[in-house]
């Protein structure tokens, strides 16, 4: 056996192959692509503040200055100001098909709850269609859909003032359902997200204390009257509308996503592991489950999970480009010690910018290639085992979960 060819096939397959991006967000719309700095490509920072501006002096930045550099054909001298100057010099159309025609992405996944106020600056998720052979679908975020319907429910309370708490509550769980029932038979909708991670933790409880709830849903009130804005951050209502998420999709089959690990300074780091998650994985075996971002950095602790819970699937996201080139392909690693290479799957997490999706697929291939390298070399894997696990990680496993029965697009 030549080991070279055997190299030679597996670079060719992973660089080639078909991906289902299987967690991103929208793309800006052009009058809107340069809104927010794009310094949030290589950085979970906020805002426009020291922290964003600290992360171009980081290894992840250097590295994907490099890659775009050489993808705008710019010399190979070329720094971070360069990149954002040429990215600006350029049309819109040029800049998206540049970035996308490389990647290889038959099929976007896209969560459309991103942006808040500034949701309009962003595109429709079919938009994204003249980007990828196959539809694109939604991921519908389930919080976002929650403080909709919770201040409808208000506002008819404010107008009918002898409206209690409790009554206000059951027109929202029974709102809030029909929405959950219509996204979960829409054929356009392939999944559920929770960012209850960001919110209140991801130690969801599994028990509901009913005057618990209503005592929230007084204060929330009592805020809403007060500044006509709402965010939904308390614990039992949070941990109630997760649960509820968990019991509609294990009716429908459509997985949930879970927001782990990786994220900006809402977060409070130590309840974004997903061991937190287990008594709620337990609670619901029926209901599929995704632990999204790599779970970094605890993504041994999410390796675990998928490998003793039937229903809990992993995907390697986000960390590329944010994360070093070692850190990524520790990350990877980490992720074959344990989790069943049938349960994996990767995403971009691309948002805003197209070069995300650029960046975010050209480093996971280079990881994976790595990292699969290194088995081969050492007679730890052969050749087909390597692309048995290439071929279910971009493509086969986000296409069986999701229920999406695609054909990969070989070119």
């Amino acid at each position: 056996m030549d080991i070279n060819n055997d190299l030679w096939e597996l670079s060719r397959i992973i660089f080639s192959y078909p991906a289902i991006d299987n967690h991103a967000h929208a793309f800006l719309r052009e009058e809107y692509k340069d809104a927010y700095p794009l310094e949030g490509l290589i950085s979970e920072a906020q805002g426009n503040g020291p922290l964003l501006r600290d992360s171009v002096h980081t290894l992840a930045c250097y590295r994907a200055t490099n890659q775009l550099a050489k993808l705008f054909g710019l010399g190979p001298n070329a720094d971070w100001e360069a990149v954002k100057a040429h990215r600006s010099s350029i049309s819109y159309e040029q800049l998206c098909k540049t970035c996308m025609e490389p990647t290889n992405i038959q099929c976007i996944l896209i969560d459309d709850g991103l942006g808040g106020a500034d949701k309009d600056k962003m595109y429709d998720y079919k938009w994204h269609d003249r980007v990828t052979h196959s539809p694109t679908k939604r991921i519908v975020r389930v919080e976002i859909v929650a403080e909709e319907h919770l201040k409808r429910a208000m506002d008819k309370q404010i107008a009918e003032s002898n409206v209690t708490p409790g009554d206000l509550f059951k027109s929202f769980v029974r709102e809030f359902s029909v929405a959950l029932k219509a996204s979960a038979v829409d054929p356009e909708v392939v999944g559920f997200k929770s960012i209850a991670c960001y919110r209140t933790g991801l130690d969801v409880s599994t028990s509901q204390d009913p005057s618990a709830i209503e005592r929230a849903v007084m204060t929330l009130l009592l805020v809403y009257v007060s500044k006509h804005d709402l965010r939904l951050a308390d614990k039992p209502i949070n941990d109630f509308i997760v649960n509820m998420t968990m019991r509609i999709a294990a009716e429908c089959g459509k997985p949930v996503q879970f927001h782990t690990g990786l994220g900006d300074n809402d977060i409070t780091l130590n309840l974004s592991s997903p061991s937190h998650l287990q008594p709620l994985i337990k609670a619901y075996p029926n209901t599929k489950v995704v632990l999204l971002h790599s779970s970094y950095p605890y993504t041994q602790e999410a390796g675990y999970l998928t490998a003793v819970y039937e229903n809990v699937f992993l995907d390697f996201g986000e960390v590329f480009p944010f994360v070093s080139p070692d850190g990524q392909r520790e990350i990877l690693r980490q992720v074959l010690e344990l989790a069943p290479t049938n349960k994996i799957m990767w995403s971009t997490d691309g948002h805003f910018w197209p070069e995300s999706y650029y960046l975010g697929t050209l480093q996971a291939r280079q990881a994976l290639f790595e990292v699969l390298e290194s088995s081969i070399r050492k007679w730890e894997l052969t050749l087909p085992q390597a692309v048995g696990i290439v071929k279910r990680a971009f493509f086969e496993n986000a296409n069986r979960i999701y229920n999406l029965g695609l054909e990969p697009r070989v070119q």
